[in-house]
């Protein structure tokens, strides 16, 4: 399941109630971001237990969770598991690889 995230909050509760969460932070005119977008549709779609969260860095109410995780390039993927950040990625990552990195 994607969701996308409008405050601190949203997110704060997310990431406490579901086991698997991927973090994507984004922005509407980075174009690696629009490439990645497909290939997290399609890994939500196959892999129900994963909650995608989609972190809109541009956003005012979103500026504090980016610069909570120090997020200085995008798209850039937080991987938590129980409330825990076990990894973080940088750039664009094809299916397969995503897959492998977490765990799926």
């Amino acid at each position: 399941m994607i969701k996308h995230i409008k405050s601190l909050a949203e997110f704060q509760v997310e990431v406490r109630e579901n086991p698997h969460v991927l973090v994507d932070f984004w922005a509407q005119w980075c174009g690696p971001c629009k490439m990645i977008g497909p290939v997290l549709e399609a890994i939500s779609d196959e892999h129900p237990g994963l909650t995608i969260l989609k972190v809109d860095v541009d956003s005012p109410s979103n500026q504090i969770i980016a610069a909570q995780f120090r997020v200085n390039s995008i798209p850039t993927m937080v991987h938590f598991k129980n409330g825990q950040v076990v990894g973080t990625q940088i750039g664009f990552m094809p299916k397969a690889p995503l897959v492998r990195w977490l765990g799926l």
